[in-house]
């Protein structure tokens, strides 16, 4: 069996559940909008028809909700679904209707789809986000930094009911369920790019930053922005902007999570454009991201700070941006459990484009 085919696989029955003789709906991308291919949904396609369920597939060029009647249509009808596409992104926190499956693929390339980010089995990855939630949620103190000078702690809260993790079933699985920002404090160093976070469609979308700004919070809020005075201007401006475009209060940290999937990896680099690029390496654990802008998840505007290392009750689960499995004796557990992810953990972290 191929590599892509492996990945096909492994979307469609680990991730997807799906039975043969179903209906299913493939949504892609037009591939002349540089985000997805073509041969990623191809391969699934196949695969999904070789095994008895009856696909359908369209294409889209539209990348918002409503942006596309005749897809949204459709899949708003449809008991199964696969989104290589951002449709399926922007509506990853809408409730869904019993029984129905949607996923969405952050797999957007065939290599991708074939190496270990697409083929390590959905179910490895599932016991690896539960060890870490129970990991980072059960903590007394967590402590954030990096290279650059982040600095945050605080005391490990609750989940946010309802409200922090998307109804969609993603593939790959690359993040652990959000962490509340309310009980953190200390200092978020903001470099390279302030990015959208996939969840609306607004303009300009990236901000890039010649030079860092530093951001102080406390209390689930951006207390100060310190730097040079051009930079900290752009910085408030563009919070201002995209908080005025929704009607939403801009001064808000409302979560954090670190990537826990080694293989994922950037296939351009991060200047090319950087909001596909935060949208494709954020399973990384060489990045860590805050929602912000908004009370809600994801918020709008996106924090990635490279090289975490995350100190849980002062062992270092995630440093200098590779997981540290050993770390934590749940999350070592889960690899004695799934050989599939001590060969994953194994692997070399790959390049995300930086």
């Amino acid at each position: 069996m191929s590599g892509l085919e492996a990945g096909a696989r492994n979307l469609l029955f680990g991730c997807g559940e799906f039975v043969p003789g179903e209906p299913l709906l493939i949504v892609n991308e037009d591939p002349a909008l540089g985000w997805y291919d073509e041969a990623a949904p191809h391969a699934v396609a196949e695969v999904a028809a070789a095994e008895g369920l009856a696909v359908t597939r369209l294409t889209t060029t539209a990348i918002e909700a409503g942006g596309d009647e005749r897809v949204d249509e459709v899949a708003a009808a449809a008991p199964n679904v696969v989104y290589f596409a951002r449709l399926g992104d922007r509506s990853r926190f809408d409730p869904l209707d019993e029984g129905r499956r949607v996923v969405m693929s952050y797999a957007t390339r065939a290599a991708a789809l074939a190496s270990p980010f697409g083929t390590t089995a959905h179910a490895a990855m599932a016991a690896l986000k539960h060890a870490v939630d129970e990991a980072l949620f059960g903590a007394e103190r967590l402590e954030l930094t990096c290279p650059l000078g982040t600095r945050v702690s605080g005391r490990a809260a609750a989940p946010l009911a309802g409200s922090a993790e998307v109804s969609v079933r993603r593939f790959p699985l690359g993040v652990p369920t959000p962490m509340p920002a309310a009980r953190f404090a200390g200092s978020v160093v903001l470099a390279r790019y302030l990015t959208p976070t996939g969840s609306k469609v607004y303009e300009p979308p990236v901000l890039h930053l010649p030079m860092p700004v530093v951001a102080e919070i406390a209390d689930g809020r951006i207390a100060a922005l310190s730097g040079e005075e051009g930079a900290v201007e752009a910085v408030s401006a563009h919070y201002r902007c995209v908080a005025e475009r929704f009607g939403i209060e801009p001064g808000v940290v409302h979560s954090f999570h670190a990537g826990i999937h080694p293989a994922c990896a950037a296939d351009a680099p991060a200047e090319a454009d950087a909001d596909r690029w935060s949208n494709t390496v954020f399973p990384s654990p060489r990045v860590l991201h805050f929602h912000t802008c908004g009370d809600y998840a994801p918020g709008e505007i996106c924090w990635m700070v490279i090289d975490p290392t995350i100190e849980v009750d002062g062992a270092a689960l995630w440093r200098d941006g590779a997981l540290n499995p050993s770390a934590h004796p749940r999350v070592a557990a889960c690899l004695d459990a799934h050989p599939a992810l001590r060969a994953l953990c194994a692997l070399p972290t790959a390049p995300i484009g930086v």
